[in-house]
């Protein structure tokens, strides 16, 4: 869940940035003479009143130092001040890029939650940096207000159940497959006098398709129920879909090769048909040749 998390949050980092920008440009006295610690205080509890959830907001002077205590939800407040933040993400990167910053999630003292801080550098009128506007939330509740899709809402909720069960009718399907594959295999016993060509090519396809179900299955679990981060997840995709449309090309030329040996002994006429597939397999491996070279030079 919380490599989902972070996964999410990578993705819609620059929406969250864009959403804070636009409520502390609106709320936060900002490039006027005379801006007091209580008047950007008194701005900044009402833009935490006014979310869903909120942690904690504070403000820190010009050198990164704790000027005010720490305001919590329901009006309560620490009052530890005085400590320096000057290392801190949220107070060096807003200094140094004068800018809205949002930071990577970290574990919070308050609730041993992952939480992300907001900050926004307060300038005077000629421009130099006088306070730093600080705001801790929950990494779930950005989620919620920049990623609608995300695992902590009922939409990502929603479809996370759906690809659930999905995967695991998948997985049954590639089992019966894989039972039936062995039964065909299997069905003379160890008398392998009297196992059948057929049968064997049969259990062969059988046991193919159930392999790329299966990992179809598998792949479904692991990126969009589990969550598994991936240092490349669109090569992921790509290699996952190869992947299935190879097993499904073994699987046809193997029907395909059964096909023209039955024919050649039994029905000769009917080599055409054989002969169709096989044309038709190598259009797939055509089609898989160029999906594989465009998603290469997509992926460089």
């Amino acid at each position: 869940m919380i490599i989902r998390q972070i996964q999410q949050f990578s993705e819609v980092r620059t929406n969250a940035r864009a959403y804070f920008c636009h409520i502390f440009s609106e709320n936060l006295p900002n490039r006027l003479p005379e801006i007091t610690a209580d008047a950007v205080m008194g701005k900044m509890r009402k833009i935490t009143a006014e979310l869903r959830k909120c942690e904690g907001t504070y403000l820190l002077d010009k050198n990164g130092v704790k000027i005010t205590p720490t305001y919590l939800p329901g009006g309560e407040k620490d009052e530890a001040t005085g400590a320096s933040y000057a290392d801190r993400a949220y107070y060096y990167r807003a200094v140094k890029e004068k800018r809205c910053t949002v930071t990577d999630p970290y574990p919070s003292l308050i609730s041993q939650e992952l939480t992300v801080t907001a900050s926004q550098p307060i300038f005077d009128e000629n421009g130099e940096v006088i306070y730093v506007a600080c705001l801790d939330i929950p990494l779930a509740e950005v989620l919620h207000i920049a990623h609608p899709m995300a695992i902590d809402t009922w939409t990502g909720r929603f479809f996370e159940l759906t690809y659930a069960l999905f995967a695991v009718v998948l997985a049954a399907v590639a089992l019966l497959l894989f039972v039936k594959g062995l039964q065909e295999f299997m069905g003379h016993g160890l008398d392998f006098r009297h196992i059948e060509i057929e049968a064997i090519f049969e259990a062969t396809i059988l046991l193919t398709l159930a392999l790329a179900i299966f990992d179809l299955s598998k792949t479904l679990i692991e990126e969009e129920v589990l969550g598994r981060a991936e240092q490349n997840k669109a090569n992921d995709v790509h290699r996952t879909m190869i992947r299935f449309l190879g097993s499904i090309v073994i699987a046809l030329s193997i029907e395909a090769l059964m096909l023209v040996f039955k024919f050649a002994m039994t029905d000769p006429a009917k080599l055409l048909n054989a002969i169709y597939l096989i044309g038709g397999v190598g259009v797939l491996l055509l089609g898989m040749a160029v999906y594989i070279k465009f998603t290469r030079k997509a992926g460089d």
